[in-house]
């Protein structure tokens, strides 16, 4: 089975040494019970009163993408690899982004 790229693996040390470097008490997280973080949401103002509606929840399931074969020009290809990782993301983007305001002045 080939690797992915995307999968990181890590010695029990270097684990060890990320969660000491994190700053997030997880002994605190750990140990709060339900009822004290409901106490928590209550206190804080931002959440305070926030009753959520359920009822008229969807279930958004996102839509397939379909493969495509595209030729591009080398320079577009090397200027969005130069950005790093993602590049295919980014020029989708960018294609979503023309369409949307060529949608929008149609409208018009």
């Amino acid at each position: 089975m080939k690797k992915d790229k995307n999968i990181k693996t890590y010695t029990p040390a270097e684990l060890k040494a990320r969660r000491a470097a994190s700053r997030t008490d997880l002994r605190k997280v750990d140990a709060t019970t339900d009822a004290e973080l409901e106490r928590l949401v209550a206190a804080n103002e931002d959440e305070r009163g926030l009753i959520p509606d359920w009822t008229r929840a969807k279930l958004v399931l996102p839509q397939a993408k379909q493969s495509v074969h595209l030729r591009l020009e080398k320079e577009v290809i090397s200027f969005f690899k130069s950005q790093g990782k993602g590049h295919i993301s980014r020029m989708q983007a960018v294609l979503k982004a023309y369409v949307e305001a060529h949608r929008e002045q149609g409208k018009s």
